[in-house]
């Protein structure tokens, strides 16, 4: 075991070394640079204050108050003088405040509790522009009250830390410093992901080392168990380290020569299943392996848990949103202990189904016999199947359908489809030559689907039925047509553009190789009612495939670990309190763009009756 932790460190350390640690470099979150506080003064009266950071700036004129009930009013802000400033974002001159900016708030007709919201707005010096920040604080007129406000009395909330944002939700969570909640809480999130693209391709995986080694209960439990743990150490360490840098480590893990090599691991793995080869330990180890009885191998236990670091790496491509509020939260507050026990927890409970499945394939399976040899074949397709699904971003859409048919027909014919069956064949026989036809017309679309253009594997015939109605448009293709941006130069001036024409914007994240991407633009973005419901929006996406720097800076911007990820902006050009991180259906989808563009309109409102 020990050199199990010696190589999953080695790699770990490794890896970590090829992160470009900039956190310093990193703006702070509104909250940070703009810290808010309040204390009530007597039974009308409230002093609001804001510490601002060095190398940021508030704007006077952003500054409102406003209250939870429509009975109170409040006596017009008498503001503290700024310094003036040519601002380059507003092309203007406006008053700023820097340091410390303390006022008074007078409530009016106020004759029950009320929850006083302060809206505000600041900058950096260098360049970046944060979102109105809404500061909440609770009125009591009855009391009168002279010391400061008691911590967590007054509430801050933004762009991501919305009562409606689950991410701000993750991230009230662990900012609570109960590990046991925390621990609890993301076991259940990675419980939650067990049938996502994060942990289906590792089922495969596992089932076929246990096949492989010819397990019994008890050594596939730990060959399994040594499995989730290389895993989980992996993916914790690295979640950790990339929180800590400001990134995430999906472009650099995700690029064709790293997919490529753990895609040929697989497949090599898979020829194993065939009886190429055996997978199996030296004769040496073998030997004591049978004096020792039932004594476990750490040559088994080490390849299971290297394998399952490697998963964690390449085949678990996921940003959902407990790992975005974890990667965040480690971002903002550097407390890489409760982060990493949230992301340790989440792998967990992702692990859970694997071990399971691990279990049943070592207490299920065949010892020996005919049916051993076609139950590790079957697993050899499977295998060949997830490392085809590993490349599969990477590839042209024609290659990888001409592949999929390949290996659906390579299938068939191993069930010997093409053959006839004797009359003395019995009932499991019939029933793989029904699952062979099934397979041969499969990959028979596949093939006949791109010969006729089609480019979608799961929709291989979509390119025959268009020839035959003669629809071609991409947005029958895709549902939605995006503007690429390329920067964040561009997407300011996109997001002006449609500012001055009193259009919303909706701004998505993509790479070639987010297979949760692709599920936005297969099952959500192809909606009706989605479409519908951007009709009149500005469709922007950031193709961030290539990990440029400019991609990392617009990343970066939104405080974004990777795609997916949506984000809106009203009619003003701010950015809306409704973004979406990772893959969400249609009905969800909808939702969420009903409160952004709600929340358009109502600004929208408020600027036409100023």
């Amino acid at each position: 075991m020990r050199r199990v932790l010696q190589l999953l460190m080695l790699l770990v350390a490794v890896l970590m070394l090829r992160v470009p640690v900039h956190a310093a470099d990193d703006f702070l979150p509104p909250e940070q640079a703009f810290r808010f506080s309040a204390k009530q003064l007597d039974g009308q009266t409230v002093e609001v204050k804001f510490a601002i950071a060095d190398g940021y700036y508030m704007y006077r004129e952003r500054l409102a108050v406003a209250a939870d009930s429509a009975t109170v009013t409040f006596a017009p802000l008498e503001l503290p003088a700024g310094k003036i400033k040519h601002d380059e974002n507003f092309n203007k001159e406006v008053e700023t405040y820097r340091h410390e900016l303390v006022f008074h708030v007078k409530a009016q007709d106020a004759s029950a509790p009320f929850t006083l919201v302060v809206t505000s707005q600041g900058c950096a010096d260098q360049g970046l522009c944060y979102p109105p920040m809404k500061s909440r604080f609770q009125v009591e007129p009855a009391s009168v009250s002279s010391a400061p406000t008691a911590p967590g009395a007054a509430v801050v909330s933004g762009a991501e830390s919305s009562s409606d944002d689950k991410l701000g939700r993750i991230a009230s969570t662990l900012g609570s410093g109960n590990l046991g909640a925390i621990a609890l809480l993301f076991f259940g999130f990675g419980l939650l992901l067990t049938f996502t693209p994060c942990v289906l391709p590792m089922l495969p995986i596992i089932s076929a080392i246990v096949v492989g080694e010819h397990a019994t209960r008890m050594r596939a439990a730990v060959v399994s168990v040594a499995y989730v743990l290389g895993m989980a150490t992996v993916y914790t360490a690295l979640g950790v380290a990339a929180g800590l840098a400001g990134q995430g480590l999906q472009a650099a893990l995700q690029n064709p020569w790293v997919l490529g090599a753990f895609a040929l691991l697989i497949a090599l793995l898979s020829l194993s299943m065939f009886g190429l080869y055996e997978l199996q330990l030296p004769a040496s180890w073998h030997h004591r392996l049978t004096q020792a009885s039932n004594k476990l191998s750490g040559g088994q236990i080490a390849g299971a848990a290297v394998m399952g670091a490697l998963s964690a790496l390449i085949v678990s491509p996921c940003v959902t949103a407990p790992l975005a509020g974890a990667l965040a939260y480690i971002a903002q507050t550097g407390n890489a202990a409760t982060g990493g026990t949230a992301l340790f927890a989440l792998s967990m409970g992702m692990g859970v189904p694997l071990i399971l499945v691990g279990v049943g394939a070592g207490n299920l399976l065949p010892r020996s016999g005919h049916w051993l040899t076609v139950t590790k074949a079957i697993f050899g397709f499977i295998l060949l199947a997830v490392a085809l699904y590993i490349v599969q971003p990477v590839l042209p859409a024609w290659a990888a359908m001409v592949a999929w048919g390949a290996l659906l027909i390579g299938a068939a014919v191993f069930l010997r489809t093409f053959d006839s069956l004797p009359d003395s064949a019995n009932n499991v026989q019939r029933l793989g030559k029904v699952v062979g036809v099934v397979l041969a017309l499969a990959g028979a679309a596949q093939l006949v689907g791109v010969a006729a253009g089609g480019r979608d594997p799961l929709q291989p015939l979509a390119g025959v039925l268009r020839a035959s109605t003669g629809a071609s448009t991409q947005a029958e293709a895709h549902g939605l047509t995006f503007k690429r941006v390329k920067s964040t130069d561009e997407l300011d001036a996109e997001v002006r553009n449609a500012s001055a024409s009193g259009r919303a914007v909706m701004l998505d994240f993509y790479a070639d190789w987010c297979v949760s991407c692709k599920e936005m633009e297969r099952l959500t973005f192809t909606d009706a009612r989605v479409r519908t419901a951007l009709a009149d929006v500005v469709l922007l996406q950031a193709d961030v495939t290539a990990n440029s720097a400019d991609d990392q800076a617009l990343l970066k911007r939104f405080g974004l670990f990777g795609p997916p990820g949506t984000i809106f902006f009203d009619t003003q050009g701010r950015e809306v309190q409704a973004r979406v991180v990772g893959f969400e259906r249609a009905d969800t989808f909808l939702a969420s763009l009903r409160r952004a563009l709600g929340a358009s309109g109502a600004a929208q409102t408020a600027k036409t009756s100023t």
